[in-house]
């Protein structure tokens, strides 16, 4: 019964119990939801606009996304295609949209932690704000967990179907277009910017 959506507000309604016929308990927790929920997208709509807006400032992405708006200097064209693409995905339900989000952002992730090992072995004398101790190992270990926990969510996630294809080759195709964009979009890219790029992947 409660393992559903809207199991909260349930709960609510039979602890807080009616007045005047009103579940006054499980309307306050819908609410309070809602402005929460709100809160959240608003925040992430404000940073992840952003990512859009600097790419295409550094010319991995067409520069109508660099527009900002005059008076409040908010990347308006990016927020509008980021809103775009995230209404195009609520027809896919929340356990799809999870599945995803575990790939995408897993996949970031995992990279972070393989830049750490990376660094520990061309730049082991490179200084930083604070060192991760047990040497090598202990650069290891801080990875191995939390990427294991992601290969098994993905795992879990085969049972999912998205487009009428598994979740997994869905998701590997999402990740597989971002490396073509990148090398597609590398004439794009303004000059000074190059030995930037080239600079950091020596490093990494």
């Amino acid at each position: 019964m409660f393992a559903e959506d809207g199991s909260w507000a349930t709960i609510a309604g039979l602890i807080g119990g009616k007045i005047f016929g009103f579940e006054w308990l499980r309307f306050l927790i819908v609410v309070g939801g809602m402005m929460s929920a709100f809160g959240m997208f608003n925040a992430l709509v404000m940073s992840y606009s952003r990512l859009p807006l600097a790419m295409a400032q550094d010319g991995m992405l067409p520069k109508i996304l660099a527009q900002t708006s005059k008076h409040t200097n908010a990347p308006w064209v990016a927020i509008l295609v980021c809103a775009t693409c995230w209404a195009l995905c609520l027809g896919l339900g929340f356990k799809r949209l999870v599945t995803i989000d575990i790939m995408l952002y897993g996949a970031s992730l995992s990279l972070e932690f393989v830049t750490l090992v990376a660094l520990r072995i061309r730049e082991p004398e490179l200084k930083r704000d604070f060192r991760v101790p047990g040497g090598m190992v202990g650069a290891i270990l801080t990875g191995l967990f939390p990427i294991s926990l992601l290969c098994l969510a993905m795992v879990e996630s085969q049972r999912e179907t998205i487009l009428g294809m598994n979740g997994l080759v869905f998701g590997a195709i999402i990740i597989g277009a971002g490396f073509v964009a990148y090398v597609a979009t590398r004439k794009l890219r303004p000059p000074e910017l190059k030995p930037v790029i080239a600079e950091t992947a020596k490093v990494v």
